[in-house]
């Protein structure tokens, strides 16, 4: 024994019980919330009631016109040469979102090509543009 002092030693063990439950009760959170998660097309009528978003001023927005002409904000595109296009814009900036907005006259088929050059283009975030719902007194 050492003569008027005690040896001390560190307590090296962790205490692991409220890691566990910690990492239990989000096992459960997110076991609930997984399913929820599912990700699906945004789709929007032409013509909805709901209040119009802000948009901010930077947003590309692309536009098929009655005759099948596709924009990108203000420059013409044919299919072929719309989705390299867009996969330069969005590498920089890929969680920014990308509005579609078409002419109600144009062909479902029409619109749900321009679509699927959209998601080709590895772009997730695709808005609808409509009309708002007029109301009469």
């Amino acid at each position: 024994m050492v003569s008027g002092k005690q040896s001390r030693t560190a307590l090296a063990d962790i205490n692991v019980t409220p890691l566990v439950d910690v990492m239990l009760v989000l096992l459960i959170i997110f076991m609930i919330t997984a399913p929820m998660l599912q990700q699906g097309m945004d789709v929007e009528l032409p013509v909805a009631s709901g209040k119009p978003q802000p948009s901010a001023e930077d947003e590309l927005i692309l536009t098929v016109t009655k005759t099948g002409v596709i924009y990108l904000n203000q420059t013409a595109y044919s299919l072929t040469d719309l989705r390299p296009k867009l996969q330069a814009i969005y590498r920089d900036r890929p969680d920014q979102r990308l509005l579609l907005r078409a002419d109600a006259a144009v062909a479902y088929g029409t619109v749900v090509e321009v679509m699927d050059v959209v998601k080709q283009a590895g772009i997730v975030q695709l808005g609808m543009i409509t009309q708002p719902e007029t109301v009469e007194p």
